[in-house]
């Protein structure tokens, strides 16, 4: 089976059964995506298939086969960090950090669908993305200046 992740396409040999973050994380070493609770319910695993976000925990692997797969890492282009992850460190969105790749590709994938969102949309377009040190405030304000620097543009 073959995904292509990051604009690179890899080999997987082991059970297209297994979940999207396992291939990712133990079989192509790109862990900025996250292990949270495995049930699909915090969205620390979050990333881009075709654009939207998906749950990787969830996603078996062989649904992603032939499309698209974007994870944090492949989201700066050119040495330069996407709209929504610089937002995130203009707007201090960050605490811990546990969260923080799963509440980008959210939020990358909600300004690709609505490229200028009102706050209720983000907050909304964000739920089921846990932040458990509470600075959602500072991760809207953070995907409100994205928009307003193109932040839908590529992923």
């Amino acid at each position: 089976m073959d995904l292509v992740v990051n604009g690179v396409r890899h080999s997987i040999r082991n059970g297209p059964a297994r979940p999207l973050l396992a291939v990712l994380r133990d079989e192509l070493d790109l862990t900025g995506t996250k292990y949270g609770c495995g049930e699909g319910q915090c969205g620390a695993c979050t990333v881009l298939l075709d654009g939207a976000p998906v749950r990787s925990c969830l996603t078996p692997a062989k649904a992603a086969e032939g499309k698209q797969i974007t994870t944090i890492e492949g989201l700066e282009s050119n040495g330069q960090l996407h709209p929504v992850q610089q937002a995130f460190l203009d707007a201090d969105a960050l605490q811990c950090g546990y969260c923080t790749a799963g509440m980008i590709m959210s939020s990358v994938g909600l300004l690709k669908k609505n490229p200028n969102p009102a706050e209720p949309e983000i907050r909304s377009g964000l739920q089921g993305n846990l932040c458990r040190c509470g600075t959602y405030p500072r991760i809207v304000q953070a995907v409100r200046m994205a928009a307003q620097n193109n932040g839908g543009r590529h992923a």
